[in-house]
């Protein structure tokens, strides 16, 4: 039978979701939770990877297991054996076909930006102090619509079999005093794509470069024409949207 498993967690002190040699990983810590509670090898596939220092507010893995669970019993254990930064939500059967990464027709993240110092925000918002138009990063942003060729903000040397993704929301909220957000929602994006496009931005928002700059950028294909990568810790997956959920 198989299973999905929604779940949540903050990424500070995690090398990213997926499992890797002499790191410690979100998905390593599931995998030795469940493996302290179902008595076989158990292997969980997720949604996506996250980098290192990214947040997920809701995430979904796969695992098959050969019988049926008391999800509500499973879910409070596993929470007792979890630290307190990962959280599981629910736990529930689904077709054996279903698959956590590939079925997922579409994701959101946010990306979150203070700009008065503010100490309790440090790990879930990026702090800048310079002057930003937000305005015009929002014009900025609309240009992204008009694309699917990502390949300027993906990470380089990745293999990836396309840079092809559709954008369906991208815009920034003012959120609180001193608190914006950005979010943007689309049916797959590339290795560190959200990082990019958001140090682009901030750079629109900054007057290094203007809004119509951007239709070059994407244009050119080339990562080194892009914005920096912006700091982690403002970087939340918030969404993950499926067919049958």
């Amino acid at each position: 039978m198989r299973y999905f498993v929604e779940f949540a967690y903050n990424g500070t002190r995690y090398h990213g979701w997926q499992s890797q040699p002499n790191a410690v990983t979100v998905q390593e810590e599931m995998t030795k939770a469940f493996g302290l509670l179902l008595p076989a090898e158990l292997e969980l596939v997720g949604a996506g990877r996250t980098d290192a220092g990214v947040h997920a507010r809701q995430m979904y893995a796969h695992f098959d297991w050969h019988q049926e669970i008391d999800e509500a019993k499973l879910v409070a254990k596993l929470n007792s054996f979890l630290s307190k930064d990962i959280a599981v939500y629910r736990i529930f059967p689904v077709n054996d076909d279903a698959h956590a990464r590939f079925d997922a027709t579409q994701r959101k993240y946010e990306y979150y930006l203070h700009t008065k110092k503010n100490p309790f925000l440090n790990e879930t918002s990026w702090y800048n102090h310079r002057p930003l138009d937000f305005d015009k990063m929002n014009q900025a942003a609309k240009i992204l619509f008009e694309y699917e060729d990502f390949e300027c903000f993906s990470k380089t040397h990745t293999d990836v079999y396309t840079y092809l993704c559709k954008i369906y929301q991208a815009e920034w909220t003012n959120v609180a005093e001193h608190q914006w957000v950005f979010t943007i929602t689309a049916n797959r994006f590339l290795r560190n794509m959200v990082r990019a496009v958001v140090g682009t931005l901030v750079n629109v928002g900054l007057g290094k470069i203007e809004p119509e700059d951007v239709h070059k950028i994407i244009q050119s294909k080339d990562r080194g024409k892009a914005g920096f990568s912006v700091p982690a810790c403002g970087l939340h997956l918030v969404e993950v949207s499926y067919p049958y959920l």
